[in-house]
């Protein structure tokens, strides 16, 4: 009798999630495969939310409403009868708590689903945002880490197999891995994470890298649950870390539920024939630009597997920005990453940000725009600084500009526009950017090659690059590996996202230990964590005003003035030629005025004598003005 009644406890363990499920849908007629979102909460600074109900024939049911503070709007059919799209009123004094959704056929209740609203989380450390303060490491799940073995499969999922052998298969890693390595990415000096999509990508090929959505409400299975990712963000906060969720409003994966039965045909942006966008950025804000090039780069499908989503479609952007708001509210990230920005429809992207804006003022919002000058990423960041005729609401961009000119610096020739003379010639443009310290500075991510092959492998100038990333001005980013040297070009992309050594436990070497670390890889490890863990402390390299000198000699110095905020400014000297300079530091009097003496950073050597300062080839000294 022990052991029966043993089972039958264990037995209701199991079942009691599909019991609290079935709880919020009354079985009937009315079937429901998807309410999107599930539930909502009171005191939104916008009144307005719109329900989707998926089902068989749900738009010959009739809606019925009944809960104090909640106004049954209007009720959408539209050409698939398997959808209903329930425009509700949320009142500011509407309390927290659940009401049925019913259904009616001919005035009989033919089921209901129990709806809630639930009480904003106002805690502290909830929606932080991400600033120039933050150090972001970048990653990509499946890549990094295998926290827990028991979700590398899924067996309901397309693709039922884990290869780490094979380049775009499942590797199994996962949230748990990410956690696992928290007190890791805190000594190196990381501030925020951010991860490619976490979201269910329920797709046969390559479901890996997180960008073709299958659900937009659901955390990938192979992850961990929605209620994990909350328990994730919660645990990052609680070690000081900030959470940054990669999102995509351009495409979905053709394995979504919704591809597979569309509410409508301008759901997606339709073509008579399979049409890919030219990934030209040009068109969209070329003033001779034809109409049809402009279509082709922001309706043309991604590829073929990712279908473009008509952001015109007011029920679209409806799904999408609650959404969003949907997944912040609910697990309390920081920021935002904004997934080929630039294919996007601009007055719904407009739209769209005013409205997070509006519900999470401290959220920080970046744009992947990768474009090739400077007043084409100014041309999608707020302020309408170039005249653009629309404020796009977008506070930063990723800076691929700036990261094209660091490479030419360490690797070009000087010239008159070339070499460092680039570099000083892109940031003197800042000017076209609303706020240039909101963007985000990055040398790598994963498609593009890696920093350490761009640059021959060259260990001097890797150092001389990862000073300037973490002494310039915006938001720098790291991506993974970089900082034990991880490399490869991105002829496949694969190649560029590969494992990190110690993710597994069978790997053979564990390269988030010091002592599976080689000599140089540990080099590259402590000068990255040393100068990060500064900077973390450094009001200068975080929000001083950045001075730029013209480049003399080949040599380029700029300096990180924190007077206004406290704390010492920095004096950066960038030296990428192949022999070594002797720098006159005359000309700097202005910012050096009152210095005693200076302090290198990264060696901890003292200079008392600093009239002439020995720059070493392939180098770039941090240093503090004392």
């Amino acid at each position: 009798m022990k052991n029966l009644n043993l089972s039958f406890k264990l037995l209701l363990l199991l079942l009691l999630p599909l019991l609290v499920q079935a709880q919020r849908i009354v079985k009937s007629n009315a079937k429901f495969d998807h309410v999107d979102p599930m539930f909502w909460w009171v005191g939104m600074k916008n009144p307005k939310l719109q329900v989707m109900v998926h089902g068989k024939a749900i738009a010959g049911y009739t809606v019925k409403v009944d809960y104090p503070g909640v106004k049954l709007v209007e009720v959408h059919k539209v050409e698939n009868p398997n959808y209903l799209f329930i425009d509700l009123e949320i009142a500011a004094d509407a309390k927290a708590g659940k009401f049925p959704i019913r259904f009616l056929e001919n005035g009989k209740n033919k089921g209901s689903y129990s709806y809630e609203l639930k009480n904003r989380d106002k805690s502290a450390s909830r929606i932080q945002g991400v600033t120039n303060k933050d150090l972001i490491y970048f990653l990509m799940p499946d890549r990094f880490s295998n926290g827990d073995q028991s979700n590398d499969v899924v067996k309901s999922m397309a693709e039922k197999t884990m290869n780490r052998a094979e380049m775009y298969a499942r590797h199994g890693g996962d949230i748990q891995g990410v956690i696992n390595h928290f007190d890791y990415l805190k000594a190196l000096g990381a501030t925020t994470i951010w991860m490619t999509p976490e979201i269910e990508n329920d797709m046969t090929n390559a479901s890996y890298h997180g960008y073709a959505v299958t659900d937009h409400y659901k955390i990938d299975p192979r992850y961990g649950t929605n209620e994990f990712y909350k328990s994730y963000v919660d645990q990052a906060h609680a070690q000081g870390l900030k959470i940054i969720k990669d999102i995509v409003h351009n495409h979905i994966g053709t394995g979504h539920w919704m591809f597979k039965d569309m509410p409508m045909k301008d759901w997606l942006n339709q073509w008579p024939v399979f049409t890919q966008t030219s990934y030209r950025d040009e068109p969209v804000m070329d003033p001779h630009a034809a109409e049809s090039d402009k279509k082709k780069t922001v309706d043309g499908w991604f590829v073929n597997s990712m279908p473009d989503l008509n952001e015109r479609n007011p029920f679209v952007q409806n799904y999408l920005t609650q959404n969003h708001i949907w997944w912040i509210e609910y697990a309390g990230i920081d920021g935002l990453r904004l997934d080929t920005y630039a294919y996007n429809d601009a007055p719904y992207m407009a739209d769209w940000a005013t409205k997070l804006k509006s519900e999470f003022p401290s959220l920080t919002i970046f744009g992947e725009t990768l474009v090739n000058s400077v007043p084409s990423q100014a041309f999608f960041t707020q302020g309408n600084t170039v005249n653009r005729g629309l404020d796009t609401q977008l506070p930063g961009i990723t800076d691929n500009v700036l990261k094209n000119t660091i490479y030419e610096a360490l690797n070009g020739k000087i010239g008159w526009t070339d070499g460092v003379f680039r570099l000083y010639n892109v940031l003197s443009q800042d000017f076209l950017y609303q706020d240039p310290s909101r963007n985000v500075i990055f040398w790598d991510n994963h498609d593009m090659s890696r920093f350490y092959s761009v640059i021959n492998e060259d260990f001097d100038k890797y150092k001389s690059g990862m000073a300037l990333l973490l002494t310039m001005r915006g938001i720098p980013q790291l991506y993974y590996g970089t900082e034990i040297l991880m490399k490869n070009f991105s002829d496949p992309d694969g190649l560029v996202r590969s494992d990190f050594p110690g993710g597994w436990a069978s790997d053979q070497s564990n390269k988030f230990t010091a002592a599976g670390r080689n000599k140089q890889e540990n080099e590259a490890w402590n000068f990255v964590s040393k100068l990060a863990n500064y900077r973390k402390n450094s009001p200068a390299l975080q929000t001083g005003k950045m001075i730029q000198y013209v480049p003399e000699d080949g040599v380029y110095v700029y300096f990180r003035c924190a007077v206004e905020n406290g704390g010492k400014s920095v004096m950066v000297i960038l030296n990428a030629e192949d022999k070594a300079k002797i720098l006159k530091t005359g000309r700097f009097a202005e910012q050096m005025t009152n210095t005693t003496s200076l302090k290198n950073i990264l060696t901890d050597e003292k200079l008392n004598d600093f009239k002439t300062i020995a720059v070493p080839a392939k180098t770039t000294l941090v240093l503090e003005l004392n």
